[in-house]
């Protein structure tokens, strides 16, 4: 990464290949290979309601704006090919286009590089921002991650400010059939295996040069005079995508010549079947997962292969990284074998899973901070430690609006706290009725307690103190708690 890069040619070709674009009004039907693909592409998906966004103007109809697309361009040959490409389409298709450069600072060329694509996209009347990131050369993640990372977390800031539809990234079919074989040697399961998807909707993201070969991105350039620059860190071999490339990937050419395409559509392959797992995992979960949570007896009726394809879809649904086959079929034996009142409490990354009452629960740790606060007549109010209060008028429940139910304070517990929220049932402690009313251990400590007129008036998935309650023919005020994070419990009273 810290090697540098070198302009390939003059920069008045930079200029002759901006007159080029700006020039020509491109004809549909007498496309090159390449721009015709692409315009097949964006044909298909471009248009499609991710990417379109409305003027909602009161005094004007509603009418769909102009698609934008942001483009990550790094300067060297790919990006730059894709820059033309889009730049030549715009006045076919109709859609804006924005360019970003992430400055990673690893190289003395680094500002060279950047200047190369700010005047790319100047001569090409292409606005561009340059973002500017510090990678940790010693995170463990690795340089060329945390680089990457790094990279994407500005593609996708910028693309949050000017509201872009997607983020276009100029991977090809090389870049495809090396991620295949990357993963192939990490053990990677099937949707690892399928690698980049064309149209990452779950990203926003866009890849539509995948089919194409490098060689053929590279005779593009050359026809049309194009500039770019080369990183020399490309060519060293200690980075695993390098070997790869160099040193794996010509000898398979040699006996296999297709071999790119060939493994490119293998990775297209296993795409529809993780498609497929994905389909098979959604209807497994219609019954079984239930507000984030998942039954444990209908996961151990699955099957061992169903019942780990649900967990990696729960996993994916909470945005965390597949854990090791081991690691995951260990994960569910605990889940499905432990002892019914087995405290079960697994680390997985910033989530702990957790086992109860024959259900299994995401959490995010939490501290229970005290905190005293008034409710004022808000519709919703947020708790400091976590989680969602909302107070909604109804008929028949809840607190009896007819004492003046203003200012109620709400608190967390203290410990102690008695309760009568039926009055043919004696007092209990709120310790009991907590358990009684199955609400998670981890959640107890953090059920908001409200009081009036210093009693306590209602606790959310309790019920409302029986003196203070509203009979079935007045109005009345039902509060709701909503536990922070991806817990499973609704709690109402």
């Amino acid at each position: 990464m810290a090697n540098s890069k070198k302009l390939l040619k003059s920069k008045a070709s930079i200029k002759r290949a901006g007159k080029q674009a700006l020039a020509s009004q491109p004809d549909s039907n007498a496309l090159h290979p390449v721009l015709s693909e692409l315009h097949s592409f964006l044909s298909q998906h471009l248009f499609s309601s991710k990417c379109l966004t409305f003027d909602t103007q009161p005094s004007a109809p509603l009418l769909a704006a102009k698609p934008k697309l942001l483009l990550a361009l790094s300067g060297g040959l790919d990006s730059s090919v894709l820059l033309h490409l889009l730049v030549t389409l715009k006045p076919l298709l109709g859609f804006e286009l924005y360019a970003l450069h992430v400055h990673h600072g690893l190289s003395s060329n680094a500002d060279d590089w950047a200047a190369l694509c700010e005047q790319q996209c100047r001569l090409l009347d292409v606005p561009i921002t340059i973002s500017r990131v510090s990678v940790d050369q010693a995170s463990k993640l690795g340089v060329e991650a945390a680089a990457r990372l790094l990279r994407y977390q500005a593609l996708f800031n910028e693309q949050s400010a000017i509201q872009a539809g997607f983020v276009v990234t100029a991977h090809h079919q090389d870049d495809q059939a090396e991620t295949l074989l990357l993963q192939l040697l990490r053990g990677a399961g099937v949707k690892g295996l399928s690698s980049m998807a064309a149209v990452d909707q779950t990203r926003s993201l866009m890849r539509p040069l995948l089919g194409v070969p490098r060689r053929t991105l590279f005779d593009y350039a050359v026809q049309h005079n194009l500039t770019w620059c080369d990183d020399e860190s490309n060519s060293n071999t200690k980075y695993e995508r390098n070997f790869i490339r160099h040193d794996i990937m010509p000898i398979l050419q040699a006996r296999y010549p297709s071999v790119q395409s060939v493994i490119a559509r293998t990775a297209s392959h296993l795409a529809e079947a993780s498609s497929l797992l994905e389909v098979l995992a959604e209807m497994d979960a219609q019954d079984i997962v239930v507000n984030s949570s998942i039954c444990l007896q209908g996961l151990a009726q699955l099957g061992l292969v169903r019942a780990k394809n649900l967990l990696r879809w729960w996993f994916a649904q909470h945005k965390i990284a597949m854990p090791t086959s081991d690691h995951l079929a260990e994960m569910l034996e605990q889940l499905l074998n432990a002892k019914p009142d087995a405290e079960l409490s697994i680390n997985i990354q910033h989530y702990t899973l957790r086992r109860y009452q024959q259900r299994a629960y995401l959490c995010v740790p939490q501290v229970n901070e005290p905190y005293d606060m008034v409710w004022n007549g808000e519709a919703t109010l947020t708790v400091p430690n976590g989680g969602l209060l909302t107070f909604k008028q109804v008929q028949g429940a809840g607190l009896a609006l007819k004492l003046g139910m203003t200012r109620l304070r709400i608190t967390n517990r203290s410990g102690g706290e008695r309760f009568k929220p039926d009055v043919t049932r004696p007092t209990r402690t709120l310790k009991h009725l907590l358990q009684a009313a199955n609400i998670p251990p981890w959640q107890r400590d953090h059920v908001p307690l409200i009081y009036w007129q210093d009693s306590l008036a209602c606790v959310p998935g309790i019920g409302v103190a029986h003196e203070l309650k509203a009979a079935d023919d007045e109005p009345g005020l039902e509060v709701t708690w909503q536990p922070a994070a991806f817990e499973a419990h609704q709690s109402q009273a």
